[in-house]
């Protein structure tokens, strides 16, 4: 059982899983990170450089940069977690059903899907924070709006593959109901697909995330959130463009960590060309086996 898990965590690819997991103990322990409380000005500290205390300089109100961007990180990453989560939920209980059900039900969910789907993201996030109005939840509601029917389209198809297996047939015939197929047999497929595609899209929506905010539409000042510090710094970037440069290096490094996770992981599920010692293992197993084959064939023959 021990050699089993070791031998699963000795197969992840540690080498693009490592910056995220950065990024969860940043966000984690952010209070603990920060030197400074990321809200307070210190008139008498405003642009300056890099230096011992403060890592990062500050911007045009006296305000720790680095304390601001460890903040964001809190923040960003909080917000994309919630809105994944919710968005896995809903788009893999709408699929699911969808899948599963069939006939009018499926078609009905279906339409609805494509249509969510054949806008941008981005649009319907803006339309929905239009009726609603401007602030933190409302961001997240209006992107987990935005973002579930991927999931759900992607569930959908998953379902309808699985049943289409002949062992599902046989778990029916044994007598098992339609709670126990779905959550047993079908459940663990969907969310094998689902989450690896769930990993890549981390980037893409703490970069929504930022855009948002940049626009006035996510989080509010005084709370540090990138894309809010992106707009605070534009008028000051000529005179110190660190202020736009390091909350875009943080979002970048985010989007750029997510995607290789999520690429990582949908190798993980593409067979690894055979090499090395196992391929001269297997050649030599294989002319054993053919030695072995041949010495039969010919006794046989004697004895006839």
């Amino acid at each position: 059982m021990d050699r089993n898990i070791f031998s699963r965590l000795r197969g992840l690819p540690w080498l693009t899983i490592s910056p995220v997991v950065f990024l969860v103990i940043v966000a984690v322990f952010a209070p603990l990170l920060m030197t400074y409380d990321p809200g307070a000005q210190d008139y008498n500290a405003i642009l300056t450089g890099p230096s011992a205390q403060h890592f990062f300089g500050t911007d045009y109100l006296g305000r720790d940069i680095f304390s601001r961007i460890v903040g964001g990180a809190q923040v960003s990453m909080t917000a994309m977690a919630i809105v994944l989560a919710s968005a896995l939920v809903i788009g893999v209980v709408i699929g699911s059903f969808a899948g599963y059900v069939g006939g009018t039900a499926e078609l009905v969910l279906i339409s609805i899907i494509d249509i969510i789907l054949a806008l941008p993201s981005l649009v319907i996030a803006l339309a929905l924070i239009g009726i609603m109005g401007t602030g933190y939840w409302s961001m997240i509601f209006a992107l987990t709006m935005a973002w579930w029917a991927n999931y759900a389209r992607m569930s959908r198809a998953v379902v309808v593959a699985e049943l289409q297996q002949p062992y599902i047939e046989a778990v029916r015939v044994m007598g098992a109901g339609h709670l126990w197929i779905f959550v047993r047999h079908i459940l663990p497929h969907v969310l094998a697909l689902v989450v690896v595609y769930a990993s890549a899209d981390a980037g893409a929506l703490v970069l929504s995330i930022a855009t948002l905010s940049f626009l006035g539409l996510g989080v509010a000042p005084p709370t540090p959130e990138w894309g809010q510090m992106l707009v605070d710094g534009m008028g000051y970037i000529e005179e110190n463009p660190s202020l736009v440069i390091i909350p875009g290096l943080a979002l970048t490094f985010v989007v750029v960590s997510f995607n290789l996770l999520g690429e990582a992981f949908a190798l993980q599920k593409v067979p690894a060309p055979i090499g090395g010692r196992l391929l001269r293992r297997r050649r030599k197993d294989r002319a054993a086996e053919e030695a072995q084959r041949n010495a039969i064939e010919r006794q046989g023959k004697v004895a006839a």
